[in-house]
């Protein structure tokens, strides 16, 4: 992904906030737009299909987490990256963000330095993931990486970008078992900071979605993908 063809939406109700933010990220070529609240922020994405959206929690009208929910239901935003900027630092908002779909969350102030490098990692691990087309086809559950969806039992389901990712790391790691720590660094990355059931949501959630014979626990250390016996 070039950065000249990057967009990335603000979201936030401060207008100082989304001027810093978009005259460091301008500077390094990205395109910018902006909105003032969840309503806005649905309205514009769905206008310019951004590449990246930060976005603030707590706002009038709707707030980030509500417009986070709605954009993760629709298949065009599943593979957007969706940061969080907010003041408000307690583990319920960061758990509520990411049990949301969020990819990163970040407490303000934050350096506009430390931020545009937060973009820039956050754009090319985008840009690696998409970069690598796969298909894991387990005859009654397919994981299809190119569309980010998953067949089972021949009908479709399309996961939030987490959600797929972790079902994908499982079922791709099929004879091991991934250790918690490992799962985060995978899917969450080193830099981003997410409470310790973060991991633990996202399984109830796939295991609503596809059953419970597929992600199995491994009590203390971790999960472990497990194909039901025929």
């Amino acid at each position: 992904m070039e950065k000249d063809q990057t967009k990335i939406l603000l979201v936030d109700d401060e207008p100082d906030i989304i001027e810093i933010i978009k005259f460091n990220l301008e500077k390094k070529g990205y395109k910018i737009y902006s909105a003032s609240d969840g309503v806005e922020a649905i309205k514009m994405s769905e206008k310019i299909l951004p590449h990246l959206i930060i976005m603030d929690v707590m706002m009038p009208k709707m707030d980030g987490i509500e417009a986070c929910e709605h954009l993760r239901k629709d298949k065009r935003f599943l593979n957007t990256i969706i940061m969080f900027l907010s003041a408000r630092g307690e583990d319920f908002s960061y758990v509520s963000a990411f049990e949301a779909g969020a990819d990163d969350y970040v407490t303000k102030p934050i350096k506009p330095k430390v931020l545009v490098s937060k973009v820039k990692a956050l754009l090319r691990r985008f840009k690696d993931e998409n970069q690598k087309q796969n298909i894991l086809d387990f005859e009654s559950l397919i994981i299809d990486k190119d569309q980010y969806k998953i067949i089972l039992n021949e009908k479709e389901i399309f996961l939030p970008r987490k959600e797929f990712e972790l079902v994908y790391l499982l079922a791709s790691n099929k004879d091991k078992v991934c250790k918690r720590d490992e799962i985060m660094e995978a899917i969450w990355g080193s830099d981003v900071v997410v409470g310790d059931r973060t991991i633990d949501v996202h399984i109830r959630k796939l295991r609503e979605k596809i059953g419970d014979n597929y992600l199995k626990t491994i009590k203390g250390i971790g999960y472990k993908f497990n194909l039901p016996k025929k």
